[in-house]
C-alpha cells in the first residue's frame, strides 16, 4: 500500500498492475527523452546568434517533425492497446463476487457459495489502534490467491467507484448498472482501496479491503 512519502507506484500483486507499471515506465522513458531533446534544442536557439531573415518554409524540418512524432505515438498506442484488451479480457473465472456501493459502505455478495451477503463498514477511528487509519473495514472480501476472480460492481444510491490500486482495478459503481472487471491476485496479503468517486459528505469514509490467502485457507 500507499506509505508516506511515496511518489511511485503501489508494488504490484497481479499480472495487470505489473504489466500497467511497465507500460507507466515505458512511457515515462520516452517522455523524459522528448523533454531533453527539446530542452537542449531550446536553449541551444536561445544562445547562437544564428538568423535567417529570408527563410520562408523548410520542408525537410517540417517532414522531419511530423513523421517523428508519428513515430513516437506508436511506439506508445500499441502497448497501449495490447494492454487495454487485456485487462477487458474475462476468460473462465473461478469465483464471481458482486460489489454495491452504498452512501456510506459496500456490501458483498459470494454468489457462487449459497449467496453469501455481508457489509463492510469503515472501523471507527477510536477502534482503529493497531490498524490503519481510515482505512480498515469490520468485514473484509476474502478471496483466493492464484485464482481468475470476476468482480461485478453496481450501486444502490449514487455513483461510486470501487477501486484497488495494487490490483490495478477500478470500476465505477453506477446505479442499475454492472459493470464487470477480472483479475488474479499472485501473492497472499491485505490490498487497501477506497470509493474513487465522489459520492457525498462520507466519501472519504468506505475504504475497501480485500485479503488473500491460499485457495485450501479460503476452502475452509
Amino acid at each position: 500500500m500507499t506509505t508516506w512519502s511515496n511518489l511511485n507506484l503501489q508494488d504490484s500483486a497481479s499480472p495487470i498492475m505489473e504489466q500497467l507499471i511497465y507500460f507507466h515506465d515505458h512511457t515515462l522513458m520516452i517522455i523524459t527523452m522528448i523533454l531533453m531533446i527539446v530542452s537542449y534544442m531550446m536553449i541551444s536557439l536561445s544562445f547562437n546568434k544564428y538568423i535567417n531573415r529570408y527563410m520562408l518554409e523548410g520542408q525537410l524540418i517540417e517532414v522531419a517533425w511530423t513523421i517523428a512524432p508519428a513515430i513516437i505515438l506508436i511506439f506508445i498506442a500499441i502497448p497501449s492497446l495490447r494492454l487495454l484488451y487485456l485487462m477487458d479480457e474475462i476468460n473462465n473465472p473461478l469465483i464471481t463476487v458482486k460489489t454495491i456501493g452504498h452512501q456510506w459502505y459496500w456490501s458483498y455478495e459470494y454468489s457462487d457459495f449459497n449467496k453469501i451477503e455481508f457489509d463492510s463498514y469503515m472501523m471507527p477511528q477510536d477502534e482503529s489502534i493497531n490498524i490503519f487509519r481510515l482505512l480498515d473495514v469490520d468485514n473484509r472480501v476474502t478471496l483466493p490467491m492464484n485464482t481468475f476472480v470476476r468482480i461485478i460492481v453496481t450501486a444502490a444510491d449514487v455513483l461510486h467507484s470501487w477501486t484497488i490500486p495494487s490490483l490495478g482495478v477500478k470500476a465505477d459503481a453506477t446505479p442499475g448498472r454492472l459493470n464487470q472487471m477480472s483479475f488474479l491476485i499472485n501473492r497472499p496479503g491485505l490490498f487497501y482501496g477506497q470509493c474513487s468517486e465522489i459520492c457525498g459528505a462520507n466519501h472519504s469514509f468506505m475504504p475497501i479491503v480485500i485479503e488473500s490467502i491460499t485457495t485450501n485457507n479460503f476452502i475452509k
